[in-house]
């Protein structure tokens, strides 16, 4: 992912009720040395167009997932297994141990989607989300 990509990603996520990112959250990410973003493109009509994204960061032999997001015109056709599929095999490839990460515990699709890939809640942070919403704090350990 690069920043010339934030527009139309911006305008992809702005249809996800479950807080989107801002440009400078991305632009935050992209430039973080421990942060990696990568997209999935599909090609429609011979143009290439982003159907979703990844976003984590690694530090020594952890990893946090911090945003994952696939457009709902290509949902349930396998991307989101794809993108996860990806994110577990390139840090297995750097050695990490413990992985991480949060979901707004109204998205019980992608509560159930983590725990596909043995993630279990471990805790919760009351209100996390917008002030409002709680979010179930996940692991999975290799």
């Amino acid at each position: 992912m690069g920043i010339k990509d934030l527009d139309e990603i911006l305008s992809m996520g702005a249809s996800s009720p479950y807080n989107p990112w801002s440009k400078n959250m991305f632009i935050s990410e992209i430039r973080n040395p421990f942060s990696r973003c990568f997209i999935i493109k599909m090609k429609e009509n011979s143009k290439d167009h982003i159907i979703g994204f990844i976003c984590f960061r690694n530090i020594v032999d952890e990893s946090e997932l911090l945003n994952i997001y696939v457009h709902p015109q290509y949902r349930h056709l396998g991307i989101g297994k794809k993108l996860m599929q990806f994110y577990i095999g390139f840090c297995n490839q750097k050695k990490i141990k413990t992985f991480y990460l949060e979901v707004n515990s109204l998205n019980q699709t992608a509560f159930h989607f983590y725990q596909l890939f043995s993630y279990q809640s471990f805790a919760m942070r009351k209100k996390f989300y917008q002030g409002k919403f709680d979010a179930f704090l996940m692991v999975k350990k290799t």
